[in-house]
């Protein structure tokens, strides 16, 4: 089928883009629901079974494998509801050739299915035609879906264990394999071995005879080892991977890996380079593992795509990235935080994002998965946060605990975030006799920890004026940086016309180079790391800032070759970029004579 759009929205948060896909999918959008919270689901499937006048019938917890089922009962809705949507907006766009046209006027020129029609009207097509070809060929967004790999809690019914795939994110999986959705599974947060051999015992993930896969498996990775590492386990288990959703470390929203200090650029360069090598390397294993099974192999070569996401934000970025590093989509996240009409977001939350300013996003330590987490000051699930910690009672009653992984004090998992673990934590710090300033500085980290797995789904509760009784009204918030450089709450069609470079630009005059304040926020990442290293450093932590400094002044010679090659293709603004870049030079450098101290 031909593709429509070059962009995709990617999950946000938990509630985010919760509906995303019955919002998008008719005008041919991909987009990714999280899987996270079936509470939330649930509560979803009822509004919009009242909503739409469809007969509800309810899942409740007492059911065996509910987490499952009500994945699968609210993803089959949201096709069912988009599907008639999808045939609904078929006809008011074909009702007159001005309509079809107007449509593809919407597109960007690199659309296949644009230069597809344009190749037909060429010739001589009646107007019925063309209205028959338009439906044919027209082709919905992914209803996508999103797990997190990691968040994979083991479940109990009466203190007893559950098989591993009663866990949340394999029941999540199962969840999807069940749907009637033919869509793609977004694998994030790093490599689940038990969770990607439990794919295989799914038929919908394999390839029939001619190469046609139900359900897609799409990997987000950071780097393309990772991406070889992965798709190579994953391919001795008869799956193969769909696409590799490439993301920046630490320009992007929610949860920020840093690797070594890769930088997105040259990621992208060795994934353009090395591109057919991984495609014949991982397919070649792939055929022998069903040849070795005695499964069907595919009489014709598997390809995949290769997508780009984190802090992309004006037309020139977009259509570089396609073009120079030949991506098949681009990744816009945080922007469409301020599109109503694509993403759910209390109004709240919204005028809070709208108004944010560069120092209101800031890479926090609040994720009680430890992972460093892009938070924006002032959201109300922090202020919450605080209330507690100023009555003396840090930490979240956890009504959800999907995040419950720790096992430090218990035998079954509790979340860092939860009273119970701070509680816990607190008192066997107490016992520590170590000096006051080494107590308050490890007493703030452990209260520093937000419930975060109820705080990213509450927003599509309240912009939906669902109850919050359980969960209270506190909303955490995860933008990439990228959301500072945006004022406004915008329309669909406006954000659209943005990224195809079909009206103004849409940030703000002082806005960066996608990759310049990708490199920037790396050295303050660096920078940080130093600094907690003043009074104490271990070998394996210099080791560490060293390989980051180096991959990053690789990154930045990178860059400085890249903007002297190509001119004028990537920005208008072209002597801006190169002037930033040696401002960053000499920041990396002044680093870089703090770590040779180091040893």
């Amino acid at each position: 089928m031909a593709q429509t759009h070059t962009f995709h929205i990617p999950v946000m948060g938990i509630g985010f883009t919760i509906d995303s896909p019955l919002k998008v999918s008719k005008f041919g959008i991909d987009s990714v629901i999280s899987l996270v919270d079936d509470i939330l689901i649930e509560k979803m499937r009822v509004m919009y079974c009242k909503k739409f006048k469809i007969p509800y019938e309810e899942i409740t917890e007492k059911m065996e494998d509910f987490r499952a089922k009500r994945i699968t009962s609210y993803l089959n809705l949201i096709k069912t509801l988009s599907e008639k949507e999808f045939e609904e907006f078929k006809k008011t766009t074909t009702r007159t050739i001005n309509d079809i046209n107007i449509f593809f006027d919407t597109l960007p020129d690199a659309s296949s299915l644009k230069r597809e029609f344009k190749q037909l009207t060429k010739s001589h097509f009646s107007f019925n035609e063309i209205k028959n070809w338009f439906k044919e060929n027209l082709s919905m967004g992914g209803i996508d879906v999103n797990i997190m790999t990691k968040v994979d809690k083991d479940n109990y019914i009466e203190g007893e264990k559950l098989p591993t795939e009663y866990n949340d994110a394999h029941a999540a999986l199962r969840g999807f394999a069940m749907s009637d959705v033919d869509s793609s599974l977004v694998l994030s947060a790093g490599m689940n071995p038990r969770l990607y051999s439990y794919l295989s015992q799914f038929k919908d993930f394999y390839p029939d005879k001619n190469g046609f896969i139900k359900k897609k498996v799409i990997l987000k990775v950071s780097d393309y080892r990772s991406a070889m590492i992965q798709g190579k386990f994953l391919a001795k288990k008869g799956i193969w991977v769909s696409e590799y959703r490439i993301e920046s470390g630490l320009n992007c929203g929610g949860h920020a890996f840093a690797t070594e200090g890769y930088l997105l650029g040259p990621v992208l360069e060795e994934f353009k380079v090395k591109r057919e090598e991984l495609r014949q390397s991982l397919q070649e294993l792939l055929f022998q593992t069903f040849l070795n099974a005695d499964n069907v192999v595919p009489k014709t070569d598997l390809n995949f795509k290769i997508s780009a996401q984190g802090g992309v934000g004006t037309a020139e970025e977009h259509q570089f990235l396609l073009e120079y590093y030949q991506v098949d989509s681009v990744g816009w996240g945080s922007p469409f935080l301020l599109v109503p009409e694509a993403t759910t977001v209390d109004d709240a939350t919204l005028k809070k994002l709208v108004e944010a300013k560069e120092e209101d996003v800031y890479l926090s330590d609040i994720s009680p998965l430890g992972v460093p987490f892009n938070n924006l000051k002032g959201n109300t699930k922090d202020l919450e946060k605080m209330r507690l910690i100023e009555k003396g009672r840090p930490g979240s009653a956890c009504p959800k605990k999907f995040v419950a992984l720790n096992k430090e004090f218990t035998e079954k998992g509790i979340c860092t975030a939860s009273r119970q673990y701070q509680y816990l934590k607190i008192k066997a710090l107490d016992k520590e006799d170590i000096l006051e300033s080494e107590y308050q500085k490890r007493y703030n980290e452990i209260i520093e920890k937000t419930c975060t797995c109820v705080g990213l789904g509450t927003t599509a509760l309240l912009a939906n004026n669902l109850d919050t009784k359980t969960e209270g009204e506190g909303v955490s918030i995860c933008p990439g940086p990228n959301i500072a450089y945006f004022s406004k709450a915008m329309g669909l069609k406006e954000i659209i016309n943005a990224i195809y470079g079909k009206s103004s630009k849409i940030t703000s005059a002082e806005r960066p180079n996608m990759f310049v304040k990708e490199l920037n926020i790396y050295i303050d990442f660096l920078k940080k790391k130093l600094d907690e290293m003043v009074l104490v450093s271990t070998p394996k932590q210099i080791k560490y800032v060293k390989a980051f400094a180096n991959n990053l002044k690789e990154g930045l010679q990178y860059y400085n070759q890249l903007f002297g090659q190509v001119r004028n293709k990537a920005e208008s603004d072209l002597s801006s970029i190169l002037q930033d870049l040696s401002k960053s030079e000499q920041r990396l450098q002044r680093l870089n004579l703090e770590i040779v101290k180091l040893g």
